[in-house]
């Protein structure tokens, strides 16, 4: 299940319609993102993320079925926001579901480091101290960079 979204989603319904009905489940694994204000120096007061509908889909489908090939997955979710959110609105979940624990936390971290590196969405923030686009932390590359070989 791919979903890009204005809307705020409720983390149990979404976790049970990826689970219902299956006796084959042994792991759960979800994240959830939040917009954070981060700092009271320069606080955030709001965040836009922008994407190309079809082709922001199409990419996050592409990345779930890497995710597929990589670990046994049964199932998998990833709904991601946009538009304007702010301070404690939920951005982001990535639920991975499996017979394993193992399986379920690797491609559940997986997904939110490819999102939080090379997902096409464009973030900008709105702060006390002006407006500016967000570019990815050195901390999400190297987070990211284990997945390169494997």
């Amino acid at each position: 299940m791919i979903r890009v979204q204005r809307q705020d989603f409720d983390i149990g319904t979404e976790i049970d319609a990826v689970t219902r009905g299956r006796s084959d489940v042994g792991a759960i694994v979800s994240f959830t993102g939040v917009v954070r204000a981060d700092t009271e120096a320069d606080p955030l007061k709001s965040m836009t993320l922008e994407h190309f509908p079809g082709m922001t889909e199409r990419e996050l489908q592409r990345v779930e079925a890497e995710a597929r090939v990589r670990w046994q997955l049964l199932d998998a979710a990833i709904i991601h926001r946009v538009g304007e959110l702010l301070p404690g609105d939920r951005i982001v979940l990535v639920v991975a579901v499996s017979q394993h624990r193992s399986d379920a936390f690797e491609a559940a971290s997986f997904l939110m480091d490819y999102l939080k590196t090379r997902a096409p969405f464009w973030k900008r923030e709105l702060r006390r101290s002006g407006e500016h686009w967000v570019e990815p932390r050195d901390s999400d590359e190297s987070a990211a960079a284990r997945w390169q070989n494997g």
